[in-house]
Formats: C-alpha cells, structure tokens, sequence
C-alpha cells in the first residue's frame, strides 16, 4: 500500500489531489474506501460501557465479562469501552489499555469494539490510540480535548496528528462541550471528514440539528451517531445511524430493538420505545454520570457498587428517581 506524504499546500505526491490542505501527513493512499466499507457495522445501539469496579474500586474483570456476554444476548450492536460512562478519567493507563485488551477478548469479534483513547495531549491521545490498535479495537473513539480550549484549527490539527500517526485504525470523533468546554464545529468536522481514517462522528453538542448541519457538509459515507439518549430520535430523522448510548448499560434489548426501528424506516415504532424510554434517559443524568447508571447497575444485581472519586455513590433523592424508572420498565 503507498503511503504517500501530502505536501502544505495539500497536494497528494502520488495522484495530484488537493485533500488535506494546510497539513502535511502520511495517510493511506486511496484507501477511503476500503475504511469507510468496515463502518457497515457502525450502526444502532452501541453500548458506552461502565468499568465495573469492586467496593474497593478495583476493576472487577469477571463482572465486566458478564456485562459483555449480557450484551450480546440482548442484541447490542457495539462495545464502546473506557469512555466517559466507563470513567477513563480515573483508571491507570494500564488498567485502560486492559479493560480494553479485555472487551477485544471476550467480544471476540462478534460486534465492533470502540475503544476510548481520547486525551487532552495530542501525543497522549496518539498513543492511547496506538494501544487500542495494538490490543485489537476495531475503532477508536477520541474526544475532543478538555481543559486546554483549543481553537477549531487546533482541533483539526490535533485529529490529523492522531489519524497521521496511527493510520491503520478508524477513528470516530467525539464532540462532548458540556464536558469538555470544547465544541467542534460542524465545518471543523467538514475537514476532518476528508481523512481517510476519520470516518465518524459522536454528536452530544446538546443540538439535535448538528447533525443535520454536519450531515449537509461531510461525504455521504461519514457515519453520524448521536451522543445524547433523549436526542438520538430527532438526530435519527436528521441522518444519524445509531447511538453510543448510556441507557443500553440498563435496558440493552430495548435499546437496539429501538435502533432497529428507525434503521429499517419504522419511525412510528420508534417513537414507540423512545416514549418508554425518555424517562429513564433522564432518570440516568439525575446525577453526574456514571453515578446513576452503576447505581442501577447494582441495584439490578448486574455489578458491585464501586465507583472511583472524585464520583461517588448517588445520593438518596438520586436513588429514588433511578428505582422508580427501572420499576416502571420492569427492569428491577
């Protein structure tokens, strides 16, 4: 495979295409296609996975099998490990890669696994992402930086970095502002879109029509998946092809026979299950996630109650709302 290096003024050494201005990167050669036909099975309910943990705050490796095989059974349709549900800020890089290493194993190839590598250190984030490649993730999942505010060119500079460097891994895009004080905008994930190993998006701006504005700009191929559990019907109507969702942790059957629904044109059906689930969209933000959603997690018998501080155990009130929606879905 050539591996042309694209000059500054964005001129392909090989065919004389202008793809990538601005930068100069190795990236595969005419393998656009060949990246965006392994996203066929970037679709429906992909799980954004807790990290099970002990009362200790070890991570409780047979649980998290046990969430996985839970999974597959239900009909799940990805495996996205150590995101933000999976609390990536509080493991050990070595505990991050293994978690990792540990999904890659116990999935077995039966679904996707999205690995979270995101960190707000280009080199960071690069070699999170040259680990998850290593250990076998199918993508990667890389947030935008947090803290640091980098401008929109900062941001593209920093995915370019990463797809440069680890060009051999799809990588899906996260835009998360209410966690991260940082918003990709939609021309910025436009540019983003002509990297040949750049082939999605995870949308959790807060806007449902983002994905109607990237959807406008980006090839037709680029995969659209919302962020947001309460928004992922309006961003369905608008282009996207499923959720990285945090309410498939609880009610994973639900949530892909609702991504089913919309996938195959069946919008009434989806409204259907969406108007079941709405409450327990909301019940599992009460509080900071993850906190309700291992609460419910527990309290369903499916792990231990460990979490790591700076997060802790939800609060009674917190607790009440979670039992009453799990209750009302049968799920207790």
């Amino acid at each position: 495979t050539l591996t042309p290096k694209r000059k500054p003024g964005g001129v392909c050494d090989v065919c004389g295409k202008s793809r990538l201005p601005c930068v100069t990167m190795r990236t595969l050669h005419h393998n656009r296609g060949a990246f965006m036909s392994a996203t066929e099975h970037l679709k429906g309910s992909l799980v954004a996975l807790v990290t099970p943990m002990k009362p200790s705050g070890l991570v409780d490796w047979k649980a998290l099998d046990g969430l996985i095989d839970w999974h597959l059974e239900a009909g799940t349709n990805g495996i996205v490990p150590v995101g933000t549900t999976g609390e990536s800020a509080t493991l050990a890089v070595g505990e991050h890669r293994e978690v990792i290493a540990a999904t890659v194993r116990r999935v077995n190839g039966r679904v996707p696994v999205v690995a979270g590598t995101g960190a707000n250190a280009t080199a960071e984030a690069i070699e999170y992402t040259k680990a998850a490649r290593d250990d076998g993730a199918d993508y990667c999942l890389s947030v935008t930086p947090y803290y640091n505010k980098p401008p929109q060119e900062g941001l593209y500079r920093h995915y370019c970095a990463i797809a440069e460097a680890v060009d051999d891994l799809p990588i899906v895009l996260y835009n998360v502002p209410p966690r991260t004080a940082c918003d990709m905008r939609a021309d910025t994930v436009a540019r983003l879109a002509e990297v040949d190993n750049i082939v999605a998006i995870k949308e959790a701006c807060g806007d449902a029509n983002r994905v109607a504005e990237i959807k406008a700009l980006v090839p037709e191929d680029f995969v659209l998946l919302s962020g947001e559990d309460a928004q992922t019907l309006a961003m369905a109507r608008h282009g996207a092809r499923g959720a990285i969702s945090v309410t498939a942790n609880v009610c994973p059957q639900r949530m892909a026979a609702f991504c089913a629904a919309f996938l195959h044109g069946n919008f009434a059906e989806a409204e259907r299950i969406d108007a079941q689930l709405q409450p327990l969209h909301g019940a599992l933000f009460v509080e900071t996630s993850p906190m309700p959603t291992k609460w419910a997690l527990a309290a369903m018998g499916r792990i231990d109650a460990g979490i790591r501080l700076p997060l802790v155990e939800l609060s009674a009130a917190g607790q009440v709302e979670v039992r009453r929606r799990l209750a009302d879905l049968g799920l207790l």
